[in-house]
């Protein structure tokens, strides 16, 4: 709906759920800011008479300056005042302020209605309180009785007018700055009004100003010139993340640049096969937008380094065919997750933060944003998202950072679109870095490393966020880099390309999601079943969701060909997994004895409920001898369970004492620890000695390098030829002198770090 007011046009549409007004400024004379400009204000108040129903407001000319709710609803009253008093002509007859001082009062009283409360409606108030004063002392000092009941008559008319001003939000929210205001200034009003202040070639609204009252608790920055600053604010639980990119620090000139060039790229919109490879795709938009940012800077006189051309033209690109303040967000590693709650428009983006969990950010995306952002996700992913399907799985990769998707869409969302972002680490995570974070202790990576080395079939169990694919792709870098591995996944989130770059032999297939009822990807349970025909190979499935868990248990009872076979599920229990693997997913209860290994890893939550840590809490085997019900029958073994007095993985007296049937399978086939507990024990002490040292290591030499995955495959590959080297020379696998070795290498390669 367009209309016109005074000549000037303005828009109402809804978005988030509300009525939002929009005022075009561009020919306006003045910025326009409702707390610096009192003209400004009365033209708000003006179309807020006739939209009474606006909930925001955004007043457009180079920039977009956008008052929320709450601010809108301040005005709105303030209207609605003003309404009631125009229509209220009879205040102005002669019959209440008649007689010889009726122009005076009628004077005064339109001044302060017609004028003061559209402009400065604290200036009103101050205005009326002052009258009042001077009426009383007035009336006090008349005899004559026709002017002493016009001055009461008055005087009740100013009272009236003052106690329904009172009643405001905007004049309670400004009674402990009144003292010494005076009237016309409009400072008092930077306390009530602070915009939101965006580019007007941006969609998205970002806070620039910082929380009144918030605290600030931590500043870094992220990428070449993004500041991030956390507050608490006080009364409340949840942290703000207040992003500042380098989209709101230009000049006038540079978003001018950047309108221009936007405009211009709208005539080569990217067709969707350009979507099927993103990377060329940005490479190419980025090229033609330095260009012609390079061009509409020389034709406007302007100097630009070629620093600051590229960063316009980065800027460009995230507003173009990019995704906007999620790519700056994505960007920060400290960040896990984000979530965008529908309806879009109406609420800020949440993230979930590493050193202060979740967080309100100052960010709020348009609904033009999330359904740009919806369309791309359908063509990057070739997956549908309609009525048929209102839930897509698909990944996003940028240069920078890689990150699960999942979207839902109505039906299933009754008020529009929502997105949930997981960032994946840049790097895999590794054992020791699990280490360093506690999620697991030394023994526990020992352990792990040991039923990997021994191609047992292991399930990852936990609920969500509990850091199940993480430890999944951390367990992937302790296979041996000379076997072959094969991932099934549906969306793509563990490291593949990582691991092909640090030289695996790695073999990635991409399924249909079990949400889709249809399209053109091989399902999940037949991608499996297609890995088995593929050769000798470890095989990694990243979610086990539906019918795959029957294919997965056919793979899981020929043993991948006698090499490892992973794979995550939810679930908070190992009775809880095996309650999802037999009732829920429908494998036979004997099939579900192909699993050697549970691991659950769950969130364990701070005593006052503020904070979460992610620690494993079960290393559990599956024993072969139950039938019907293995809690019952004891088929459940603990080898390790999380103590939280400790906060920590302890053993338990059925792994110390060696009644583990997993680890004697594995060790019946080994010449070196065939009957012999004390060797198996021995070399899994030693491989969390070597794991704890290295942390130890990193901490001590400030190299956190030492932890990452690609270190971390050449120390288990060291690892390894250290161990044949010894056995070949002494015989057996000495755990101390393949220790001593081990030292020396990495004390070795610590020096030269150190000297380079």
């Amino acid at each position: 709906m367009v209309e016109k007011i005074g000549g000037k046009e303005y828009t109402t549409f809804k978005e988030g759920g509300m009525d939002v007004l929009k005022i075009n400024a561009t020919n306006w004379p003045y910025i326009p800011s409702i707390e610096d400009n009192a003209t400004v204000m009365s033209r708000i108040i003006d179309n807020l008479v006739e939209v009474s129903s606006a909930g925001r407001i955004i007043l457009s000319q180079r920039r977009n300056y956008e008052y929320d709710e709450e601010q809108t609803s301040i005005l709105r009253e303030i209207a609605s005042l003003y309404n009631y008093f125009v229509k209220q002509k009879k205040l102005f007859g002669l019959n209440v302020v008649g007689g010889r001082y009726g122009n005076y009062f009628r004077q005064s009283l339109q001044y302060i209605l017609y004028n003061l409360l559209r402009s400065d409606p604290i200036g009103a108030y101050v205005e009326l309180k002052r009258l009042i004063r001077e009426e009383k002392i007035k009336v006090k000092k008349t005899d004559f009785l026709e002017e002493l009941e016009i001055r009461k008559n008055y005087l009740g008319i100013l009272s009236n007018i003052l106690n329904l001003l009172e009643d405001t939000k905007l004049i309670s929210l400004v009674k402990p700055y009144l003292a010494g205001h005076v009237i016309g200034s409009r400072v008092i009003y930077r306390n009530v009004f602070r915009p939101i202040i965006t580019p007007d070639f941006m969609f998205t609204r970002l806070m620039a100003q910082p929380p009144v009252d918030g605290e600030q608790v931590d500043f870094y920055i992220v990428g070449e010139n993004t500041e991030v600053t956390i507050y608490r604010l006080p009364g409340k639980v949840k942290y703000v993340y207040h992003l500042n990119p380098p989209e709101f620090k230009l000049s006038e000139d540079k978003y001018e640049l950047l309108d221009l060039a936007r405009n211009a790229l709208a005539e080569h919109k990217p067709r969707d096969e350009d979507f099927i490879e993103p990377e060329k795709m940005r490479t190419t938009f980025f090229n033609i937008g330095r260009d012609l940012l390079q061009e509409l800077s020389e034709h406007k006189g302007l100097t630009l380094r070629y620093s600051e051309i590229e960063e316009l033209a980065r800027i460009l690109v995230r507003y173009t065919v990019g995704f906007g303040l999620i790519e700056v967000l994505l960007r920060d590693p400290k960040i896990q997750d984000i979530t965008v709650n529908g309806p879009i428009g109406g609420s800020n983006i949440h993230i979930v933060h590493q050193n202060f969990d979740e967080c309100v950010t100052n960010i709020i995306p348009s609904v033009e944003e999330g359904e740009g952002w919806a369309s791309k996700f359908r063509i990057l992913s070739g997956r549908p998202l309609d009525n048929a399907n209102p839930v897509l799985d698909t990944e996003l990769v940028l240069p920078y950072a890689r990150a699960r998707v999942a979207i839902m869409a109505r039906p299933l969302n009754p008020v529009g679109l929502a997105f949930a972002f997981r960032r994946h680490r840049d790097k895999p995570w590794t054992f020791p870095l699990f280490i360093q974070n506690k999620l697991m202790n030394p023994l526990a990576a020992g352990l792990l490393d040991f039923l990997i080395q021994g191609s047992r079939t292991m399930l990852i169990a936990g609920t969500r966020s509990s850091g199940k694919t993480s430890l999944l792709g951390a367990s992937m870098l302790e296979i041996m880099r000379k076997y072959r591995v094969i991932t099934v996944e549906d969306t793509r989130e563990l490291s593949v390309d990582v691991m092909r770059k640090l030289g695996y032999n790695i073999q990635p297939m991409k399924v249909r999601s079990a949400l889709m009822s249809g399209g053109s990807e091989l399902s999940a349970d037949e991608g499996i079943r297609t890995s088995l025909r593929m050769g000798d190979s470890s095989l990694i499935v990243g979610e086990i969701r539906s019918k795959e868990a029957l294919a997965l248990y056919e793979a899981m009872r020929i043993g991948a060909l006698a090499n490892v076979v992973a794979g995550t599920i939810h679930g908070a229990s190992p009775y809880g997994v095996f309650d999802r693997v037999v009732n829920d997913l429908g494998v036979p209860r004997t099939s579900f004895k192909a699993t050697d290994i549970i691991v659950v890893v769950n969130p364990i939550k701070s005593s006052d409920g503020l904070h979460k840590y992610r620690r494993i809490i079960q290393i559990t085997e599956v024993r072969k001898h139950w039938e019907d019900d293995p809690l019952r029958e004891k088929g459940f073994v603990d080898l390790m369970r999380y103590d939280p007095i400790k906060d920590e993985l302890v053993p338990t007296d059925d792994l110390i004492n060696g009644d583990s049937e997993v680890l004697k399978d594995i060790a019946a086939n080994v010449k070196e620890w065939s009957g012999d507990w004390n060797a198996i024990w021995d070399n899994i002490l030693l491989r969390a000695k070597i794991k704890e040292s290295l942390v130890k290591y990193s901490q001590e030499s400030k190299m956190p390098e030492l932890l990452e995955s690609d270190f971390i495959v050449k120390n288990n590959d060291m690892f390894h030829r250290i161990s044949d080297e010894i056995r070949e020379n002494h015989g057996k696998l000495d755990s101390k002198k393949i220790f001593l070795q081990w030292n020396r290498w990495i004390k070795n390669i610590i020096k030269q770090k150190l000297m380079h």
